[in-house]
């Protein structure tokens, strides 16, 4: 079942709450630290926090900070924890509306309060349908980001499976973006307006580099970050409904790995996007596909671009977004090749 996060800000919370998470959380990166070397740490339960500390501390948060600690030590053999948020499993958060406002609800250093906050109209939309039942809460985390405290919820919605077997190939490059073919039909995504825009960018951050503005140029990063987001979540949107009208029933995507040593040239009019945000787009319309019902599979990189429909493959095939097959004459778009043979997966399925 596809899962989504709800990051949910908290209204204008007062400078006693704000305070009081700021100690929550020092106390929860302390207390994951210590248990980081605990002999004991396989067996411990929320009762080992008093062995650490005597202070008032909500055993819900202890609890799950144990079990993060645990899988964080033994899958990512974490040494230390810089910053561990609170966290919270589904049966101690509560969600609420109370007329025109939606509050929630966790364990803190003092009593259990609902806190208000602040709703985006597609945030209501599955708030509501939480409230009805129709999807599933898990587990929150309370986290601080430029100065602004969130709940960030998951929330679990079962979907149908598409009955549909057809199969549709997302290609993702530099020149273009992201090409999607199922059957005779084609989706184009241009990678040169995108280009321009991050050359603009880069060009921004020299100059502000040789002013030595250095928290502007944090300021423009983030506000490229954004507009990279917001592209591609526009972009995988048009995807996904493309995939819905046309029938298809899977999606199929390749592995990124070398995608960024694709490009031949510094000439190159998609030379801008080496840093495109790729892996990002992909888990976009991946998590939107299967919110849809639809299946998502990926598929070996290998030799897509350079396989021509007769089955004949060499590199000469392709020279740019031009493909020419050297054996049978076959002409097409490059990337569209590549997109139609990542909806065969020719090079088979990825482990």
């Amino acid at each position: 079942m596809p899962t989504i996060t709800l990051r949910l800000e908290l209204h204008k919370p007062t400078k006693v709450k704000q305070d009081m998470y700021e100690r929550m959380t020092e106390v929860n990166t302390a207390f994951a630290n210590w248990l980081l070397n605990h002999p004991e740490l396989n067996q411990a339960t929320s009762k080992l926090f008093k062995e650490f500390s005597s202070q008032q501390f909500p055993s819900a948060v202890a609890n799950q900070t144990i079990r993060e600690v645990k899988s964080q030590k033994k899958n990512q053999k974490t040494k230390k924890f810089r910053t561990l948020w609170c966290c919270f499993n589904n049966q101690n958060v509560k969600v609420e509306k109370k007329g025109e406002f939606y509050t929630v609800s966790f364990p803190t250093l003092e009593k259990r309060i609902g806190v208000p906050v602040v709703t985006r109209p597609y945030q209501e939309a599955w708030l509501n349908r939480l409230l009805d039942g129709t999807v599933k809460q898990g587990a929150a985390k309370l986290y601080k980001k430029r100065k602004k405290w969130y709940l960030a919820v998951a929330i679990t919605v079962e979907v149908q499976q598409r009955e549909e077997t057809k199969a549709m190939g997302v290609d993702l490059g530099l020149r273009y973006i992201a090409v999607a073919s199922v059957g005779t039909k084609s989706l184009f995504f241009k990678g040169s307006q995108c280009a321009f825009i991050r050359r603009r960018y880069a060009a921004l951050r020299r100059t502000l580099g040789q002013a030595k503005k250095l928290h502007m140029i944090r300021k423009i990063g983030d506000k490229e970050s954004r507009w990279m987001k917001d592209r591609n979540h526009k972009i995988s949107r048009q995807i996904v409904r493309f995939a819905l009208a046309n029938g298809v029933g899977v999606i199929r995507m390749e592995d990124l790995t070398g995608i960024r040593k694709r490009a031949t040239s510094a000439k190159e009019a998609g030379r801008s996007l080496h840093s495109w945000a790729f892996h990002q787009l992909q888990t976009m319309i991946a998590y939107k596909a299967e919110m849809a019902g639809i299946r998502v599979e990926w598929v070996k990189p290998t030799y897509t671009s350079q396989t021509c429909r007769c089955g004949h493959r060499e590199k000469a095939n392709r020279n740019g977004i031009h493909f020419q097959c050297k054996k049978c004459g076959y002409t097409i778009h490059a990337d569209l090749n590549g997109a139609i043979n990542i909806a065969k997966a020719i090079s088979g399925f990825a482990a």
